[in-house]
């Protein structure tokens, strides 16, 4: 019983595991990810900002989809926060940058629905690319969850794009 005891002994943060990768790639896959994270709440508080405020004769589907997107985000949030524990790393504890991520209220109102359609493109534009960047290092690394997890955010994104795109075209 003696043995059983020592493989349940608890682990530091930053666990030495053996999953197959590399400590280093793991390091630098979580940080990637944290930034990810980052990146996902941006977009998931925006697109919930926009969901309450957007007027106009945009109203309707953008009040719509940002609700689909703010609710999918959230959820990818966990997915991706679990995935750095995988890694053997803490997901980020504090996310005391949060405030910065919601436009400043005394902006939202000046926003037409266009402006609020373009910010959130080029908030999951720059998402897709981190993405993008992060899912290719894991495949070098033979990290196949990483990457699926990635595949996965990527089709979210690139989709949500499409249609926000859609929304504003003319």
């Amino acid at each position: 019983m003696a043995n059983a005891s020592a493989v349940l002994k608890p682990k530091s943060h930053d666990e030495e595991i053996n999953i197959g990768l590399e400590s280093k790639y793991r390091a630098q896959a979580a940080k990637s990810l944290s930034d990810i994270l980052a990146a996902t709440y941006r977009l998931t508080i925006k697109s919930h900002v926009y969901h309450w405020n957007v007027v106009g004769p945009l109203f309707k589907p953008l009040h719509e989809l940002t609700e689909e997107h703010y609710n999918a985000l959230f959820k990818a949030s966990d997915i991706i926060a679990e995935r750095i524990r995988a890694l053997g790393h803490l997901a980020p504890a504090t996310l005391g940058e949060a405030a910065q991520f919601a436009p400043k209220a005394n902006e939202v109102g000046k926003l037409t629905a266009v402006d609020m359609v373009n910010d959130l493109v080029a908030d999951h534009e720059a998402a897709v690319k981190v993405m993008r960047d992060t899912a290719e290092k894991a495949d070098e690394a033979g990290d196949v969850v990483t990457a699926d997890m990635l595949t996965d955010r990527l089709t979210f994104h690139e989709k949500a794009l499409w249609m926000l795109r859609a929304i504003v075209a003319e």
